[in-house]
């Protein structure tokens, strides 16, 4: 019994130790330690805890801690990663996101659901609920002025190009009727304070204006995300039509790179430093006064370092602006310096890093149009 128990952990650790086996099936989190015996792939923790919620699907075992019997560990040797994402993952439509080990639960868990639950990318063609360029349904959405969430109308169409929103069911006119390749969406459950919840974004009068949703299904409300993915990916093949799916794959939506509070001072750097939420969304650097304002108080562009842009540690010294956090930073740009405190270092750290990244990139034209409109602006 010992011997089997034995030879049976080898085998284990010999698929287990398999190139393709080394990321997690759903996540891609590196050395996964569960697996599923009943599908043959190897999870994280994190994910083995969405298919212990699928038990009709999944049973998940520990690879460190579980007893696997022979039978068990031939399965799994039989499928691994590649095999079972060769079934599941068989057509997933260009534009639908898969989430990473960084996204949020409702994002992962959906995914999970979709490829294992519900079958949906393992017949080419197959009809999806955000696949036929047309959604409408109800969504509660934060008021811009009482804060209260309400239910809305929204209407999503790939022939009209737009997204829109009703104040009420039987409404003919809509109040926002926004174009779709000028929206973002992420989600922002603890912002927002729904698991749910989700922010929509759009530029008007090139200044970007901020929605906030939620939906008690996560199915739906991860449905109307990729929903908004599948029209934008329609609608810019038709305006680029020379551009490969995978570029315009990445100009779908996008997460922000960093969020977070700050303090900022003004542009005569004499002024007190006020506590603000910044939202760095690529090269657009928004502050607000409170986190789920519906505008921002003011944005600054963010450019590239062979034109001017650079970001450094510390404020100029004989700042003389009043300030109650202690960790600087200063964004300078051809015009002028913009300065900043952090709470800890640690921020300060992270938001370095962030602005780094961007300022490293090259522009592009569309961006170098946006400079433009900043500095007109200013």
């Amino acid at each position: 019994m010992a011997g089997g128990n034995e030879r049976s952990m080898k085998a284990l650790k010999e698929v287990w130790k398999r190139a393709e086996n080394s990321l997690c099936a759903d996540c891609g989190k590196p050395d996964p330690d569960w697996a599923s015996s009943t599908l043959g792939v190897f999870v994280c923790l994190s994910c083995s805890g969405i298919h212990r919620n699928i038990p009709s699907i999944s049973k998940v075992k520990s690879l460190k801690m579980d007893y696997w019997d022979d039978a068990q560990v031939q399965f799994l040797a039989k499928h691994g990663n590649a095999v079972t994402k060769a079934i599941y993952e068989a057509h997933i439509p260009i534009y639908y996101y898969q989430p990473t080990y960084n996204d949020c639960q409702v994002l992962r868990e959906q995914w999970i659901r979709a490829k294992y639950e519900r079958k949906e990318f393992t017949e080419l063609g197959k009809q999806l609920p955000y696949s036929d360029g047309v959604k409408e349904g109800i969504l509660w959405k934060r008021g811009r002025d009482n804060g209260q969430f309400l239910p809305r109308k929204f209407l999503l169409s790939e022939r009209e190009g737009c997204l829109k929103y009703f104040t009420k069911q039987d409404a003919k006119e809509p109040k926002i009727n926004v174009k779709i390749d000028v929206i973002n969406a992420t989600f922002q459950p603890e912002k927002i304070g729904n698991p749910n919840g989700l922010q929509i974004t759009y530029l008007k009068d090139n200044k970007t204006r901020n929605i906030f949703v939620y939906h008690e299904s996560g199915k739906e409300v991860v449905d109307w995300f990729n929903a908004i993915r599948s029209v934008q990916f329609h609608y810019l093949k038709v305006a680029f039509p020379i551009a490969s799916d995978n570029e315009i794959k990445n100009r779908l939506t996008r997460n922000f790179l960093k969020e977070g509070y700050m303090e900022k001072t003004g542009p005569k750097q004499r002024e007190a430093f006020k506590k603000r939420w910044f939202t760095l969304d690529h090269r657009r650097l928004m502050y607000f006064k409170d986190p789920l304002d519906a505008f921002a108080k003011g944005e600054v562009f963010v450019g590239s370092r062979e034109n001017g842009y650079r970001v450094q540690q510390g404020l100029p010294s004989g700042t003389q602006g009043n300030f109650s956090w202690h960790y600087g930073i200063t964004i300078v740009t051809p015009d002028r310096e913009y300065l900043f405190t952090c709470e800890t270092e640690t921020d300060q750290l992270d938001w370095i890093r962030a602005f780094t990244s961007v300022i490293n990139q090259a522009m592009t034209p569309q961006e170098y149009a946006i400079e433009a409109y900043f500095k007109f602006k200013s």
